[in-house]
């Protein structure tokens, strides 16, 4: 069966193998265009279940599941699975696997230390999301969850030196008075809610997970710049220290009831669905994000919280009045304003003004030609306004992905989960939409 290559002149291929070069176009554009297809599918399905998963399994009445020992099994399922990628990359062979960890984690035990504080604030910002989902229907946090994008652009101005255009600030604040509008609604009662759940102290927790997703992901962006470590490598990092931080705080909050009842209490088929869904979720997406582009991935985000609310709806008896369908609407728009690539206003201008009758324009002697808008995707005509960091923060939290062009990491391939090579590591060169 012949495999295709993921690029390369056709002779660089080697029998039996087409490069992407040698199809025909419109087998590559269709190709290409159900990958989105697929990929937007998982997008919103991921986001929108975690969610809805969390709030069922915390609603449901009998015994209460314990939210730090998910956290922790996430951890470890996370890892363990890294750990099986890795081992496939080395094609099964243990002795180049130890000796890959071994020089990976503790030779170069700097970078490895660089991971423990992103991997501390991912595990309180899991903790964080029980608290919040636990005390907030699902569609509201959907949409409150959101003023992550804000968090995560104004580290970036803070940290990063970054500079917002007025389009970007605009939606900041629409996607601002959004949330705003939403948390009044919730505050006024607009739903019923159960007599155990504390609206405030959800928001609280929220608000803080929005701010630990922020400053994580431009961290990322910060301590990662030149960084040439496999993506596995790094989730496995993760992993160990999630797990170990996780169990700190474990011990610190619920530690003599999980000793006295057990660390599998109140487990049941819908609480390891959670489990499953935040170990190997976040993984999925960090493989099929390569194929999305910005503008996708905000789709992916309108459609999570659409789908969010009419589940809510269905499954929680939740109420959808005028106020919150028009905060809940202004995020959806602030998120997608959000998305576009920043030469779209410039090209509706310059389209407008070539539909004005042609215009000729003499250079001036000795000048050098103006610039011509290239299609590329590094090119700074179509370099999306969102962040880098802030594609991080729209993944599974406490996953590394691809999408931080400047910290050179690259675009996941599905060859990465069993070959090594450029595609399992993280280049300078690549660059996730």
């Amino acid at each position: 069966m012949a495999a295709v290559g993921s690029g390369g002149s056709p002779a660089a291929a080697g029998p039996g193998v087409v490069s992407a070069g040698m199809l025909e176009p419109g087998t590559t554009t269709a190709a290409h265009r159900r990958l989105k297809y697929i990929s937007l599918a998982v997008l919103v399905v991921q986001n929108a279940s975690l969610i809805l998963s969390i709030r069922y399994a915390r609603t449901l009445p009998g015994d209460r599941f314990f939210a730090t020992t998910a956290v922790v099994m996430a951890e470890v399922l996370k890892g363990l699975t890294c750990l099986l990628l890795l081992f496939a990359q080395k094609r099964g062979n243990v002795k180049h696997l130890v000796l890959f960890l071994h020089e990976a984690v503790l030779v170069q035990y700097v970078d490895t230390l660089k991971l423990a504080v992103p991997s501390l604030i991912y595990t309180l910002q899991n903790n964080l999301q029980y608290v919040a989902i636990s005390n907030l229907p699902a569609a509201t946090f959907q949409v409150t969850y959101q003023l992550k994008i804000l968090t995560t652009a104004l580290f970036s101005v803070l940290m990063l030196n970054r500079s917002l255009s007025r389009l970007q600030w605009a939606s900041l604040l629409l996607l601002f008075t959004g949330v705003a509008i939403v948390q009044a609604q919730q505050a006024g009662g607009g739903s019923p809610r159960p007599l155990d759940q504390n609206p405030g102290a959800g928001l609280a927790a929220v608000v803080a997970s929005c701010l630990s997703s922020g400053f994580a992901g431009v961290y990322f962006e910060k301590i990662l710049k030149g960084s040439s470590g496999s993506v596995w490598l790094r989730n496995l990092q993760l992993g160990l220290f999630g797990t170990a931080l996780g169990l700190v705080g474990l011990w610190w909050a619920e530690g003599t009831a999980v000793a006295h009842r057990g660390f599998f209490f109140g487990y049941t088929p819908a609480v390891w669905g959670v489990v499953l869904n935040q170990a190997f979720g976040g993984l999925l997406v960090a493989v099929v994000v390569k194929y999305a582009d910005n503008i996708l991935k905000g789709f992916a985000t309108s459609l999570s919280i659409v789908l969010s609310t009419v589940a809510s709806i269905r499954l929680f008896g939740f109420h959808v009045d005028p106020l919150f369908a028009l905060g809940a609407g202004l995020v959806i728009g602030a998120v997608y304003l959000y998305s576009l690539p920043r030469g779209a206003a410039k090209a509706i201008a310059s389209a407008s003004a070539s539909t004005s009758g042609p215009c000729t324009h003499q250079q001036p002697p000795g000048q050098p030609p103006p610039p011509q808008l290239s299609s590329h995707r590094g090119d700074v005509s179509t370099e999306p306004f969102l962040p880098k960091s802030v594609l991080v923060a729209h993944q599974g939290e406490g996953f590394l992905a691809a999408g931080i062009e400047d910290a050179g990491l690259a675009s996941l391939s599905l060859l990465a989960l069993v070959q090594p090579g450029p595609n399992a590591l993280i280049s300078t060169g690549g660059g996730g939409g």
